[in-house]
């Protein structure tokens, strides 16, 4: 087990594990400790800014738990809409769930700038949500937890243009701002459950696919 020391904030462990094997094992460790709601779903939440490394970590501990996976980047409402996705995100599926009903989510078309077909959550024992806003103030009554993925400034932006390129290039700062204004109001690193230190270097392989697909531009991982 790698050395917890506490976040100065509050009392949520920071582990320093090797990135990403050690990450996901302390991960699942974890995540076996946390209660069921009534309702018997387990909401899991990746959490981080851009390029920390979210997408790679929830991909491996969805599909380690046989879990649905959203990526928050499949509910933005563009370049501007994360506080929209955050909202797709509660009304749509994270209260139809908490309430016993069926709960499916919009994929946002970034080409058309409009909302389109509808994805059906499948029944399972945890639903991990990953993307910047996943952990946000308005969602935490219906999470069992946040993991939050925390990488240095350089590290985030050499992996996402590296993985988006020119697509991503001129939006860096106006995400980033946003990301900043999000994470100023909602205090999420700052109440996650877990928070993991990703070091950097370059994403691993492709990791298990977990039973929903999606896709769409990616802002967040």
């Amino acid at each position: 087990m790698a050395h917890r020391p506490t976040s100065p904030d509050r009392d949520a462990p920071i582990i320093h594990p090797p990135w990403p094997a050690g990450a996901l094992t302390e991960v699942l460790t974890w995540a076996r400790d946390r209660l069921a709601p009534p309702n018997g779903r387990r909401v899991l939440a990746v959490e981080g800014r851009s390029g920390a490394g979210k997408t790679t970590l929830a991909r491996a501990v969805a599909g380690r738990l046989g879990a649905p996976l959203i990526h928050m980047d499949d509910l933005y409402a563009g370049w501007d809409g994360l506080r929209e996705g955050v909202e797709e995100l509660r009304s749509r599926v994270l209260e139809p769930l908490a309430e016993g009903r069926p709960a499916g989510w919009r994929r946002f078309d970034w080409a058309a700038g409009a909302y389109a077909e509808e994805h059906p959550v499948p029944d399972a024992d945890w639903l991990v949500v990953e993307g910047v806003g996943s952990g946000g103030r308005v969602l935490r009554p219906y999470l069992c937890g946040v993991v939050w993925v925390d990488a240095p400034t350089a590290v985030r932006k050499r992996r996402a243009l590296a993985r988006d390129g020119e697509t991503y290039a001129p939006h860096w700062a106006r995400w980033a701002r946003q990301e900043d204004a999000f994470y100023a109001a909602d205090q999420v690193r700052e109440t996650a459950d877990l928070i993991v230190e990703n070091p950097g270097g370059p994403p691993p392989g492709p990791a298990v696919q977990p039973p929903s697909a999606t896709g769409g531009c990616v802002p967040s991982a």
